[in-house]
């Protein structure tokens, strides 16, 4: 919305600035931050109020959850989305249709958390909207941010996936790209959700994740920068790097909360939300397989669940002591913030792995 300042540019020193992707991206960080920081804690203290028993724990899940977790408070993914769309309407471009696209997913699979997560304390159990409701909700907004996405892509590009490090390599999926697109962005909130089992396990891959996307989305929206990079141009796109800095910043003051012992958990209102903004991002980039690598935590954690029904429905025995992977760990007796902040380092890792695809031809 400030982007109109730009018309003082000529007359007024310092307004040139809001011209500037780099500018406001720092701006709706700082903003979003600020905003998780002031309203953090109003938020938690009426979730308190409302929420009396506070997340319901699973009782299949590690013993020591049922002492440590229970009665702490859910759908903090609140202050990390009203941080990010208010960061983001402020500082981004309302004539950018990629800023829209993905920040209409954020929403759409937040309000499917925030109805699970309601539903859960209403009930005070842990069986929530049904899944197959959640799923199929899920791929319909998949579905149209995918139609969306391709119907603003380069002519060139619609249609097409990419394959990183080999530039001159394109697959033309056609019209199956849309539900290609659909079943990344549905993956992705999925494996974000069953990423967000211990405090700050979730949110700060997310925001690593993020980041990386939201440099990768900038360079592909310069026609400099992909001349340079060999990568494909996709006009426009950079400006996504204003919705990830408002992620970052929206994270990091959720996280502050959210350290361990977490004071309010994001819930399935942060953690659907999330994964599928990450999950557009890749899509409206043509960054897709990228997302794989970058995100590759949620990747694990997701094949583990896989692999562990998957074995024990063929053999009767379990591949790991209990997943999702970060509760087989727990189980071989690791404490959480060792847990926590390994999974943080090897988020970083990948990041960077992801980020050296742009430029390995």
């Amino acid at each position: 919305m400030l982007f109109w300042l730009t018309e003082f540019a000529d007359t007024l020193p310092g307004f040139n600035l809001f011209r500037f992707i780099t500018f406001r991206a720092g701006a709706a960080f700082f903003t979003a931050l600020l905003f998780g920081f002031f309203f953090g804690r109003p938020l938690i203290n009426t979730l308190r109020r409302r929420q009396v028993n506070g997340q319901p724990i699973r009782e299949d899940g590690p013993e020591s959850h049922m002492l440590t977790k229970t009665g702490t408070p859910t759908m903090g993914g609140l202050l990390i989305l009203s941080a990010l769309t208010v960061a983001t309407l402020l500082w981004a471009r309302w004539d950018n249709p990629y800023v829209w696209i993905v920040l209409a997913v954020t929403l759409c699979f937040g309000a499917i958390g925030f109805a699970d997560d309601l539903s859960k304390v209403s009930r005070g159990n842990v069986s929530g909207v049904p899944g197959r409701v959640r799923l199929a909700l899920g791929v319909v907004i998949g579905l149209a941010a995918s139609f969306a996405a391709m119907q603003f892509h380069p002519s060139a590009l619609q249609g097409q996936l990419a394959v990183p490090v080999f530039k001159e390599v394109l697959f033309n999926m056609g019209w199956f790209f849309i539900p290609f697109g659909a079943f990344v962005i549905v993956g992705a909130a999925n494996a974000v959700n069953l990423t967000d089992g211990l405090d700050g396990l979730a949110i700060m891959p997310v925001m690593i994740a993020a980041t990386t996307l939201g440099v990768i989305a900038y360079a592909v929206g310069r026609v400099d920068f992909t001349a340079y990079l060999d990568v494909h141009y996709v006009p426009g796109v950079g400006e996504l790097l204003i919705f990830t800095a408002a992620l970052a910043g929206g994270g990091l003051g959720f996280l502050w909360y959210n350290a361990p012992p977490a004071a309010v958990f994001m819930g399935d209102t942060g953690s659907l939300a999330l994964g599928g903004a990450l999950g557009a991002i890749a899509v409206v980039t043509k960054h897709e397989i990228v997302l794989a690598i970058v995100g590759g935590i949620f990747v694990v954690e997701t094949l583990s669940v896989i692999i562990q029904v998957a074995y024990f429905k063929a053999t009767g025995k379990r591949v790991f002591l209990m997943a999702p992977i970060h509760h087989h760990f727990e189980k071989k007796g690791w404490a959480e913030p060792q847990i926590v902040i390994r999974f943080w380092i090897i988020a970083l890792v990948l990041a960077l792995i992801g980020l050296a695809t742009l430029k390995v031809r």
